[in-house]
């Protein structure tokens, strides 16, 4: 005789997350609405608090919509080379494979975050698209994954491991001979600025909170959302023709692919051997290219294969101009500067990191492009850092976690991903700003902490 396991219950934590998730079903929008109300909001601040009018603040909201159009077709190109080559045949035998290593649910969300923060840790697009792709393939081969959780986490740790690379925009800004600052403070080398002590104790702090909280954040079994997509590939055999024309042969030709797909690895090859591990975003797109290219094998498999996965970046193409429209409000109308003044106003030594986080944050939600609102907030902090005697690669820290922080907000970095898996925002907000507010309790005694320890 046998009994049956009683259903297990929700933890704590995973009751106390469920207070952000009623926010999300209840206000949060679609992400393009999302979008639309943060411009509404910026505009009317930049009245309140700026001299701009009216008019100047539609010109600056016009002038910026047009900043982002080469990054949104960069990220609506790698949305869909990724998605095409996360479904073919080979790529999915490959991590079904991987997803069976796990055995239980607090395994696989531990090798998870291993995995997605060193692959974000190596380039933030990596991780980003890399990071739906095995949840996916995780979900389907370990039960009672909660799939919403999954997706929040792999974004999470994207976020939380880019204060701490060498190719992040600030870090990487001023470490160039001649960069905008370097009167005031030099050239600032990575191991002050990425390799900064409060930065990666900080950061390695986090790491272990998400851990913790990703394993006690438990749903009761009823309320798992387990993944329930297609990621089996819809089959892109080429159509057999009776009678192929040379036309016909040359769209089915695997010698044009392999061709193609050689110069590429040649030139990939070339750019390790010359750069090392520079894995811009156009690099990144560039090999998920090349990986399409032999794993479709023929042009017409390729092309279907595209058309059939860009219908996942349809969000990306008109939601990225219009936070460049929102940027150019920020910046131009000097609202970005008033926002950071009025934190700094109120700042000490010893408070200035965890304010400098605050300020960032802030305006990161406004603002959601590092480099850019380090060239409108950067000169703020430093010349207050100054005022202070405050450490200017702590600064700087403190800075990049904020800015990086209310991406767990500001939803503009995970569209790619729920993209992918075909999720809504508000199916994973709630628990984005749940961590987020994790994250800022101890970010901020951290801040005020570390420096006291470490400086």
């Amino acid at each position: 005789m046998t009994t049956s396991a009683a259903p297990r219950k929700s933890s704590a934590l995973w009751r106390f997350s469920k207070n952000f998730q009623f926010a999300a079903d209840r206000i949060i929008p679609d992400s393009y609405v999302f979008c639309v109300i943060l411009t509404f909001i910026t505009f009317i601040l930049g009245l309140i608090f700026t001299q701009a009018g009216p008019l100047k603040m539609v010109k600056f909201w016009y002038d910026g919509l047009w900043t982002q159009i080469a990054f949104a077709f960069q990220m609506t190109l790698m949305v869909t080379v990724a998605s095409a080559a996360a479904k073919s045949p080979q790529i999915e035998k490959g991590l079904s494979k991987l997803a069976q290593l796990p055995k239980t649910p607090g395994v696989a969300y531990f090798l998870f975050i291993v995995i997605i923060s060193f692959a974000s840790w190596l380039n933030w697009a990596f991780g980003t698209i890399l990071s739906p792709i095995l949840a996916m393939y995780l979900s389907k081969n370990v039960k009672k994954l909660h799939f919403p959780l999954l997706i929040t986490v792999g974004y999470a740790c994207m976020v939380m491991i880019q204060p701490i690379c060498p190719s992040i925009s600030a870090v990487a800004l001023l470490a160039t001979k001649g960069h905008f600052l370097e009167k005031k403070i030099g050239v600032l080398p990575i191991t002050t600025t990425a390799f900064n002590p409060t930065g990666v104790a900080m950061v390695a702090i986090l790491f272990v909170v998400t851990v913790v909280v990703t394993l006690l954040t438990r749903p009761a079994d009823n309320e798992i959302i387990e993944f329930d997509g297609d990621i089996q590939p819809k089959g892109n055999g080429d159509e057999k023709v009776a009678d192929p024309t040379p036309a016909d042969r040359m769209n089915q030709s695997r010698i044009l692919m392999w061709l193609v797909g050689l110069a590429s690895v040649v030139y990939i090859v070339y750019h390790f051997a010359t750069k090392g591990m520079d894995l811009n975003l156009n690099f990144i797109i560039f090999i998920f290219l090349t990986l399409d290219f032999f794993l479709y094998g023929t042009p017409l498999k390729f092309v279907k294969a595209v058309k059939e996965n860009v219908v996942h970046a349809a969000a990306i193409l008109i939601q990225f101009p219009f936070y460049g429209g929102i940027m150019g409000m920020m910046a131009s109308s000097g609202l970005t500067l008033v926002l950071s003044n009025a934190l700094i106003h109120i700042a000490t030594k010893d408070t200035f990191y965890a304010l400098s986080y605050i300020s960032a944050s802030i305006v990161n939600l406004f603002v959601p492009s590092q480099g850019g609102q380090w060239m409108v907030q950067g000169p703020v902090l430093v010349d207050a850092a100054q005022a202070l005697g405050a450490h200017i690669p702590t600064v700087v820290t403190g800075f990049m976690l904020g800015d990086e922080a209310t991406n767990l907000i500001q939803p503009l970095y995970i569209i790619p991903a729920l993209a992918l898996v075909d999720m809504k925002l508000k199916d994973a907000w709630g628990l984005m700003a749940f961590i987020w507010f994790m994250w800022f309790v101890v970010t901020v005694i951290g801040l005020i902490a570390l420096p006291m320890i470490l400086l």
